[in-house]
């Protein structure tokens, strides 16, 4: 969009009268009165509503916008519409899908769950993707990682400030710099059900799987991520800004692959699992966008 000039209704001689802002508006498509808009901040009353529904939903992920608001309503006193208007700017959905009230979106071509009674056999058979919330003192972030399922290992990963596509291409291209699976797992989100998206794995010849609507334990293993990075890193620290978080995230993940025992692996770390078969692999692919001006 071209930079809207102030209106300056004198004009020296020989010089071209400017159009007036509201032609130029109307010209640009825009509304008039939205280029004197400026944005407010979260007020600290909506941050505290966030990070407590990110708090519920993380020990209760099959709660939906009713359950949450009711166990916010002795706190806040806060009404479900808002619960649910802000658990969609968090991208946070219940795995128990609710009736289905809202408009239908645009066309996009979903794809079937292939992982139904499949187990992960080997690393690169079986990635996941996802996206969560992060919280910060004054806003939030988020996050999105590609796993291997085999191995838990977090392949790639990218933090926003936004939920534009830029972040999720951004690491899906991180993770296929390194290997590509055999079968790609999503949920049915706008980000993995985007033409630009599918167009990548589709490219690379890749099986693409998407959990069934409103069924997140389809994805059980990132849901599980989601939760130890939470616990361990995100709630026990106050991050001032986007940087800083991010830098806390990457030491994190980086002790998370390398050097945090997994049970489920015979207490092995998940770079011991996945480097035992694929040793030229385990450089993780981390990207902070958004963050020019960020202090």
């Amino acid at each position: 969009m071209g930079m809207l000039e102030k209106e300056n209704p004198s004009t020296g001689s020989g010089q071209r009268p400017e159009m007036p802002l509201k032609t130029q508006a109307d010209l640009l498509g825009i509304s008039y009165s939205s280029l004197f808009y400026e944005p407010m901040p979260p007020s600290v009353r909506e941050l505290a509503i966030k990070r407590r529904i990110d708090e519920i939903y993380t020990a209760r992920p099959f709660y939906g916008s009713r359950k949450i608001a009711v166990e916010l309503r002795p706190e806040f006193g806060v009404s479900r519409p808002t619960v649910q208007a802000y658990m969609r700017e968090m991208g946070i959905f219940a795995l128990v899908p609710g009736p289905n009230t809202s408009k239908p979106a645009p066309p996009h071509q979903i794809y079937p769950y292939l992982l139904r009674n499949v187990t992960a056999a080997h690393p690169n058979h079986i990635w996941g993707i996802d996206i969560t919330y992060i919280r910060l003192q004054h806003g939030w972030l988020y996050l999105t990682a590609v796993l291997d399922w085999y191995s838990r290992y977090v392949v790639s990963w990218a933090l926003s400030q936004t939920l534009e596509m830029d972040f999720v291409l951004t690491a899906v291209d991180n993770a296929l710099f390194q290997a590509k699976p055999e079968i790609w797992n999503s949920d049915q989100g706008s980000h993995f059900t985007s033409p630009k998206y599918l167009e990548r794995l589709q490219r690379e010849e890749i099986q693409i799987s998407m959990d069934g609507r409103g069924r997140a334990l389809d994805n059980i293993f990132t849901e599980r991520l989601w939760r130890t990075i939470k616990y361990e890193e995100v709630y026990l620290h106050e991050y001032a800004s986007p940087k800083e978080a991010y830098r806390q995230l990457a030491n994190y993940i980086r002790f998370y692959n390398f050097q945090r025992p997994h049970q489920a692996l015979e207490y092995l770390t998940p770079a011991q699992v996945h480097g035992a078969c694929m040793p030229h692999a385990l450089a993780v692919h981390s990207t902070l966008t958004n963050h020019s001006t960020l202090n």
